[in-house]
């Protein structure tokens, strides 16, 4: 979509502006280490700086083992209950495991029957936008970056609420529920309306089915047919379990613990942590996932051959093909070293799901490279820790097996995340008494004022 008007354009003079700013903004590296500040609220080993406490989700990666810490498989524990755990046992009853898992991030413990039949029927009662939303404010101005289009949607359903800024525990609880149960809408109705206005496509606007679980009615509300197998909706649900919660240091967890320190409203808060998440460095991983493969399938002749894909691998790292970044995307994470439990449980179903889809031989090259890109980034690069396949290595390929559109991959993400930061806001108004306000050292020099005449 081309913009009908730009407020400014970049021109010759907003370039050598924009050069001033570089000039007197950039803060030379040393500093940081003679001031022992931690970029990124990391030390020098990449251990995340301790901000808060939380009781909703943990992640371990290290183990204490003769008085000292060292890399360990991953676990995820989601309110004390590891992940692994969790997935099966929904899985071998076969249920969709999205609505419990949410009950358990917002209430702390897991639902009876009853209780959990009594929040799908919370959340279905949700499932509904305002009078004309769809067409007032979703197709009105219908853009090719969904996360913006969610963004908006968020904060216009703040004009629609009488009780917005209301910020006691029942009210937010209410906002947050609605927000989990519209998500999914949101997301498929902003994409068709893009669809159909932006490439000329057919517009469907389906609505959700009371009796269908969130990944089902994502599915159904997506495809022209409404059509889709079990065995997709379950690789969907599990997809949204695994992305539903990661501790509350990740970037968009802590933004909403941050800016729900300030006293703001629901609707500011989510529209902040979905601004975070759609950061190419937090939730759009999985699609450049997807490319990487796409770039080696075309640069490699023989990718059953170890090492010519390992020879591509090098060729990422050196920064000499696909986009030059200089990384493998879907390798490493900023916690985890030996293992991420998300993918370790996700691998299996991702190979079901491409045995459906006849896409076996890309499963293969996923797994091939899996396993020899650790050793390739152990010799290209001085690393401080272990790398291994991230829940954003199989994520990406799994959606495109589902046909989802590129464009959904992130919003998807959000579709999940959004149950975490409402439990994370929800812990924040619980427990804050004091606005989250870091320190940060000033390094300018004292400077006179000099007269205008005279500058």
């Amino acid at each position: 979509m081309t913009a009908e008007h730009d407020f400014l354009e970049v021109t010759p003079r907003i370039e050598a502006l924009s050069a001033l700013c570089k000039t007197h903004s950039r803060i030379e590296p040393q500093l940081y280490k003679e001031y022992d500040v931690k970029r990124g609220l990391r030390d020098l080993s990449g251990e995340g700086v301790l901000a808060g406490l939380t009781n909703i989700s943990d992640i371990i990666s290290k183990k204490e083992v003769g008085g000292e810490l060292v890399p360990c498989e991953g676990e995820l524990y989601y309110r004390g209950i590891n992940i692994n755990d969790l997935v099966q046992g929904f899985m071998k009853d076969g249920r969709k495991g999205y609505e419990e898992v949410a009950y358990l991030l917002l209430f702390g413990e897991l639902p009876d029957a009853k209780r959990l039949l009594d929040f799908k029927s919370l959340l279905a009662q949700g499932r509904t936008l305002p009078t004309n939303f769809t067409r007032d404010v979703i197709m009105k101005a219908p853009t090719h970056d969904m996360m913006n289009s969610l963004s908006r949607s968020v904060l216009t359903l703040a004009s629609y609420d009488n009780n917005a800024d209301d910020i006691s525990l029942p009210n937010v609880l209410r906002q947050c529920l609605m927000l989990i149960s519209v998500f999914p809408m949101l997301a498929v109705y902003s994409y068709h309306a893009y669809n159909h206005y932006e490439c000329g496509g057919s517009m469907y606007i389906h609505y959700p089915s009371d009796s269908l679980s969130t990944a089902s009615n994502f599915l159904r509300m997506l495809r022209p047919d409404m059509q889709y197998t079990p065995l997709e909706a379950s690789v969907l649900d599990l997809a949204l379990v695994l992305h539903m919660e990661h501790g509350g240091g990740n970037n968009s967890s802590f933004t909403t613990h941050v800016v729900t320190s300030s006293g703001t409203d629901t609707y500011s808060a989510i529209a902040a942590a979905l601004g975070s998440l759609k950061g190419p460095k937090h939730g759009g991983a999985n699609y450049k996932v997807v490319q990487m493969f796409e770039d080696l399938k075309k640069s490699v002749t023989d990718v059953t051959d170890d090492e010519a894909v390992a020879d591509y691998l090098r060729r990422l790292l050196r920064r000499e093909v696909f986009d030059r970044k200089g990384l493998i995307y879907g390798m490493g994470h900023a916690v985890y070293s030996i293992s991420d439990p998300r993918a370790q449980v996700f691998k299996s179903f991702v190979g079901q799901l491409a045995k459906e889809k006849g896409r076996d031989a890309d499963f293969d090259l996923y797994s091939l490279v899996a396993r020899l890109a650790p050793d390739v980034i152990a010799q290209e690069r001085h690393i401080y820790k272990g790398v291994s396949a991230n829940v954003d290595f199989y994520s990406g390929f799994v959606y495109s097996m589902l046909d989802l559109p590129s464009e959904l991959y992130t919003p998807v993400f959000a579709m999940a995340r959004i149950v975490g930061w409402s439990a994370h806001r929800l812990e924040e108004l619980i427990n804050t008494d004091k606005i989250i306000r870091p320190a940060y050292r000033c390094v300018q020099p004292a400077t006179a004022y000099t007269d205008l005449k005279n500058r």
